[in-house]
């Protein structure tokens, strides 16, 4: 199931520049200037980080909720349920996250690595 969501995140993000995969979550997330902006989770559920300003309508959309992963929820990255994935929903959740992550500073290779 996350395969196959992030085969239609690389069609949906096309040759975007600046855009890169790793692996996380047990799925792909994909970067944007080295800054996560959104990815596959194992379930098929797709996690978007839209930040603090974006969450309340990010939390409005059908099966979004906010990401808690390890019992204490994560302001600004929400996760939306697998099924709530059609190819115009998908679209609007990259490009919310786009919005949030595209003026962020880029990240340096290895910066999170001490």
């Amino acid at each position: 199931m996350a395969d196959d969501l992030a085969e239609r995140i690389r069609q949906a993000i096309g040759e975007a520049p600046n855009v890169g995969e790793i692996r996380m979550f047990g799925g792909t997330c994909f970067t944007l200037n080295g800054n996560m902006m959104v990815g596959t989770l194992k379930d098929g559920s797709l996690l978007a980080r839209v930040g603090d300003e974006q969450e309340p309508d990010a939390l409005a959309r059908p099966g979004a909720r906010r990401m808690d992963f390890t019992g204490r929820e994560m302001k600004g990255f929400i996760i939306v349920a697998g099924e709530e994935l059609d190819d115009g929903a998908l679209a609007g959740w990259i490009a919310m996250a786009s919005r949030f992550v595209g003026p962020m500073p880029p990240k340096k290779p290895g910066a999170a690595k001490k």
